[in-house]
Protein backbone atom coordinates (compact mmCIF):
# COMPACT_ATOMS: atom_id res chain seq x y z
CA UNK A 1 0.00 0.00 0.00
CA UNK A 2 0.89 3.39 -1.09
CA UNK A 3 2.12 5.73 1.70
CA UNK A 4 2.37 9.58 0.78
CA UNK A 5 5.73 10.61 2.30
CA UNK A 6 4.95 13.41 4.57
CA UNK A 7 8.50 14.45 5.65
CA UNK A 8 9.14 15.86 2.10
CA UNK A 9 7.09 18.18 2.74
CA UNK A 10 8.59 19.93 6.33
CA UNK A 11 12.21 19.13 5.37
CA UNK A 12 13.26 21.41 2.59
CA UNK A 13 15.99 22.82 3.51
CA UNK A 14 15.89 26.67 2.54
CA UNK A 15 19.52 26.86 1.47
CA UNK A 16 19.22 24.17 -1.17
CA UNK A 17 17.19 23.34 -4.17
CA UNK A 18 14.85 20.62 -3.64
CA UNK A 19 13.52 18.38 -6.11
CA UNK A 20 12.04 15.02 -7.11
CA UNK A 21 13.90 12.79 -9.65
CA UNK A 22 11.52 9.46 -10.37
CA UNK A 23 12.17 6.41 -12.73
CA UNK A 24 10.25 3.36 -12.01
CA UNK A 25 10.46 2.09 -8.12
CA UNK A 26 13.29 4.66 -7.75
CA UNK A 27 11.96 7.66 -6.31
CA UNK A 28 14.70 10.71 -5.29
CA UNK A 29 14.06 13.67 -3.16
CA UNK A 30 17.96 15.64 -3.93
CA UNK A 31 18.68 18.82 -2.21
CA UNK A 32 22.00 20.28 -3.89
CA UNK A 33 23.30 24.13 -4.74
CA UNK A 34 21.98 24.64 -7.73
CA UNK A 35 19.32 22.03 -9.93
CA UNK A 36 21.12 18.94 -11.40
CA UNK A 37 17.79 17.16 -12.00
CA UNK A 38 18.60 16.29 -15.23
CA UNK A 39 22.24 14.86 -14.49
CA UNK A 40 20.63 12.75 -11.44
CA UNK A 41 17.97 11.28 -13.82
CA UNK A 42 20.64 10.19 -16.33
CA UNK A 43 22.46 8.39 -13.21
CA UNK A 44 19.64 7.00 -12.24
CA UNK A 45 19.24 5.08 -15.34
CA UNK A 46 22.46 4.36 -15.94
CA UNK A 47 22.72 2.42 -12.48
CA UNK A 48 19.84 0.83 -12.96
CA UNK A 49 20.26 -0.12 -16.25
CA UNK A 50 23.57 -1.81 -15.17
CA UNK A 51 21.51 -3.63 -11.71
CA UNK A 52 18.64 -4.52 -14.22
CA UNK A 53 21.36 -6.16 -16.70
CA UNK A 54 23.04 -8.01 -13.86
CA UNK A 55 20.14 -9.62 -12.57
CA UNK A 56 18.91 -10.79 -16.03
CA UNK A 57 22.46 -13.04 -15.59
CA UNK A 58 22.43 -13.72 -11.96
CA UNK A 59 18.90 -14.02 -10.48
CA UNK A 60 20.12 -14.75 -7.35
CA UNK A 61 21.37 -11.29 -6.74
CA UNK A 62 18.03 -10.18 -6.69
CA UNK A 63 16.14 -12.87 -4.76
CA UNK A 64 18.74 -14.20 -2.40
CA UNK A 65 17.75 -13.15 1.17
CA UNK A 66 20.87 -14.31 2.53
CA UNK A 67 24.68 -13.43 0.75
CA UNK A 68 25.28 -14.54 -2.53
CA UNK A 69 28.62 -16.34 -2.04
CA UNK A 70 31.89 -15.34 -4.21
CA UNK A 71 33.21 -12.73 -6.02
CA UNK A 72 32.47 -12.11 -9.45
CA UNK A 73 35.29 -9.24 -11.38
CA UNK A 74 32.96 -9.06 -14.31
CA UNK A 75 29.92 -7.52 -12.01
CA UNK A 76 29.35 -3.65 -12.23
CA UNK A 77 31.01 -1.57 -9.54
CA UNK A 78 27.54 -0.92 -7.71
CA UNK A 79 26.67 -4.67 -7.91
CA UNK A 80 30.06 -5.50 -6.42
CA UNK A 81 29.94 -3.40 -2.95
CA UNK A 82 26.50 -4.38 -2.98
CA UNK A 83 27.30 -7.85 -2.77
CA UNK A 84 30.51 -7.44 -0.53
CA UNK A 85 28.60 -4.94 2.22
CA UNK A 86 25.77 -8.06 2.30
CA UNK A 87 28.43 -10.01 3.08
CA UNK A 88 29.56 -8.48 5.84
CA UNK A 89 26.44 -7.83 7.59
CA UNK A 90 24.75 -10.61 6.69
CA UNK A 91 21.49 -10.36 4.19
CA UNK A 92 20.75 -10.95 0.85
CA UNK A 93 22.43 -8.15 -2.17
CA UNK A 94 19.13 -6.45 -2.39
CA UNK A 95 19.00 -5.05 0.68
CA UNK A 96 21.28 -2.49 0.01
CA UNK A 97 20.25 -1.37 -2.92
CA UNK A 98 17.96 2.02 -2.37
CA UNK A 99 21.20 3.40 0.04
CA UNK A 100 23.79 2.23 -3.00
CA UNK A 101 21.77 4.12 -5.26
CA UNK A 102 21.64 7.25 -2.71
CA UNK A 103 25.50 6.75 -2.64
CA UNK A 104 26.03 6.20 -5.81
CA UNK A 105 24.68 9.40 -6.90
CA UNK A 106 25.72 11.35 -4.12
CA UNK A 107 29.36 10.37 -5.27
CA UNK A 108 28.56 11.77 -8.59
CA UNK A 109 27.23 15.03 -7.19
CA UNK A 110 29.88 15.77 -4.87
CA UNK A 111 32.21 17.51 -7.25
CA UNK A 112 29.17 19.65 -8.53
CA UNK A 113 27.56 20.90 -4.88
CA UNK A 114 29.58 20.91 -1.64
CA UNK A 115 25.85 20.33 -0.05
CA UNK A 116 23.93 17.61 -0.99
CA UNK A 117 21.27 15.42 0.31
CA UNK A 118 20.17 12.57 -1.90
CA UNK A 119 17.38 10.18 0.01
CA UNK A 120 15.53 7.52 -1.60
CA UNK A 121 12.78 6.11 -0.16
CA UNK A 122 13.96 7.16 3.90
CA UNK A 123 17.48 5.99 2.97
CA UNK A 124 20.04 9.31 2.89
CA UNK A 125 23.22 10.28 1.77
CA UNK A 126 24.17 13.85 2.73
CA UNK A 127 27.14 16.30 2.48
CA UNK A 128 26.64 18.93 4.76
CA UNK A 129 28.18 22.40 5.73
CA UNK A 130 25.36 23.24 8.11
CA UNK A 131 23.77 21.44 10.88
CA UNK A 132 20.60 19.14 9.29
CA UNK A 133 17.44 17.93 11.26
CA UNK A 134 16.78 14.38 9.92
CA UNK A 135 13.22 13.70 11.47
CA UNK A 136 12.22 10.17 12.78
CA UNK A 137 9.48 8.49 10.98
CA UNK A 138 7.84 5.59 12.97
CA UNK A 139 4.29 5.07 12.10
CA UNK A 140 1.76 5.45 15.56
CA UNK A 141 4.30 5.64 17.97
CA UNK A 142 4.46 8.42 20.06
CA UNK A 143 7.70 9.53 18.99
CA UNK A 144 7.21 9.89 15.19
CA UNK A 145 7.77 12.87 13.93
CA UNK A 146 8.29 14.19 17.45
CA UNK A 147 12.06 13.77 17.18
CA UNK A 148 14.92 13.99 15.14
CA UNK A 149 18.87 13.26 14.84
CA UNK A 150 21.01 16.07 14.67
CA UNK A 151 23.71 16.04 11.62
CA UNK A 152 26.71 18.10 11.90
CA UNK A 153 28.68 19.90 9.68
CA UNK A 154 31.34 17.84 8.03
CA UNK A 155 33.68 17.03 4.75
CA UNK A 156 32.99 13.59 4.85
CA UNK A 157 29.05 12.36 3.73
CA UNK A 158 27.08 10.70 5.98
CA UNK A 159 25.25 7.58 5.01
CA UNK A 160 21.70 8.02 7.05
CA UNK A 161 19.46 4.59 6.67
CA UNK A 162 15.86 3.42 7.96
CA UNK A 163 14.21 -0.02 8.10
CA UNK A 164 10.55 -0.63 9.44
CA UNK A 165 8.32 -3.30 9.80
CA UNK A 166 5.02 -1.04 10.30
CA UNK A 167 5.87 1.52 6.95
CA UNK A 168 6.64 0.59 3.76
CA UNK A 169 6.72 -1.45 1.16
CA UNK A 170 10.23 -2.46 1.65
CA UNK A 171 10.89 -6.14 3.16
CA UNK A 172 10.85 -6.50 6.98
CA UNK A 173 10.58 -9.85 9.04
CA UNK A 174 10.86 -7.80 12.46
CA UNK A 175 7.69 -5.67 13.97
CA UNK A 176 9.79 -2.33 15.01
CA UNK A 177 8.47 1.12 13.85
CA UNK A 178 11.99 2.79 13.27
CA UNK A 179 15.79 1.39 12.93
CA UNK A 180 17.60 4.16 11.67
CA UNK A 181 21.61 3.67 11.73
CA UNK A 182 24.10 6.01 11.22
CA UNK A 183 27.38 5.65 9.51
CA UNK A 184 29.80 7.18 6.34
CA UNK A 185 27.75 4.80 3.82
CA UNK A 186 24.19 4.43 3.14
CA UNK A 187 24.59 1.57 1.06
CA UNK A 188 25.80 -0.35 3.95
CA UNK A 189 23.67 1.36 6.49
CA UNK A 190 20.81 0.33 4.47
CA UNK A 191 21.27 -3.32 4.86
CA UNK A 192 22.47 -3.41 8.41
CA UNK A 193 19.08 -1.30 9.00
CA UNK A 194 17.07 -4.20 7.45
CA UNK A 195 19.16 -6.74 9.47
CA UNK A 196 18.66 -5.35 13.21
CA UNK A 197 14.84 -4.58 11.96
CA UNK A 198 14.72 -8.15 11.65
CA UNK A 199 15.67 -8.80 14.97
CA UNK A 200 13.61 -6.63 16.51
CA UNK A 201 10.31 -8.08 16.95
CA UNK A 202 9.29 -7.02 20.30
CA UNK A 203 10.64 -4.23 22.70
CA UNK A 204 12.93 -6.75 24.44
CA UNK A 205 15.18 -7.61 21.30
CA UNK A 206 16.18 -3.60 20.98
CA UNK A 207 19.64 -4.10 23.54
CA UNK A 208 20.16 -7.68 21.15
CA UNK A 209 19.68 -5.36 17.97
CA UNK A 210 22.12 -2.80 19.42
CA UNK A 211 24.69 -4.97 20.29
CA UNK A 212 24.94 -6.77 16.67
CA UNK A 213 24.90 -3.41 15.07
CA UNK A 214 27.31 -1.50 17.21
CA UNK A 215 29.73 -4.12 16.38
CA UNK A 216 30.52 -2.85 12.97
CA UNK A 217 33.38 -0.10 12.78
CA UNK A 218 31.88 2.34 10.77
CA UNK A 219 28.49 2.68 12.54
CA UNK A 220 28.28 5.85 14.33
CA UNK A 221 24.77 5.73 15.96
CA UNK A 222 21.79 3.66 16.06
CA UNK A 223 18.21 4.46 17.14
CA UNK A 224 15.73 2.22 17.05
CA UNK A 225 11.93 2.80 18.12
CA UNK A 226 9.46 0.22 19.09
CA UNK A 227 5.89 1.83 20.28
CA UNK A 228 6.33 3.65 23.18
CA UNK A 229 10.00 2.54 23.53
CA UNK A 230 13.71 3.97 22.26
CA UNK A 231 16.55 2.87 22.27
CA UNK A 232 19.52 4.37 21.38
CA UNK A 233 23.53 4.00 20.98
CA UNK A 234 26.34 6.08 19.66
CA UNK A 235 27.58 9.36 19.32
CA UNK A 236 23.75 10.75 18.45
CA UNK A 237 22.21 14.06 19.91
CA UNK A 238 18.60 13.48 19.06
CA UNK A 239 16.29 16.42 19.17
CA UNK A 240 12.82 17.12 19.89
CA UNK A 241 10.97 18.94 17.11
Amino acid sequence: MYEERFYRGIAKPRDLDCYEVQYKETDLFCCTRGNFHGFIMGKVLFYRNQLEEYIKSKPEFRDSLVPVMGDDPFAPRIAREMIEASRIIGVGPMATVAGAIAEFIGRDIAPLSEDYIIENGGDIYLRTSSERIVEVYAKDSPFSERIGISVKPDDRPYGICTSSGTVGHSLSFGSADAVCIVGRSSLFTDGLATCLGNIVKKKDDIPTAIEKGKAFPDVTGILIVFDESLGVWGDLEIVEI
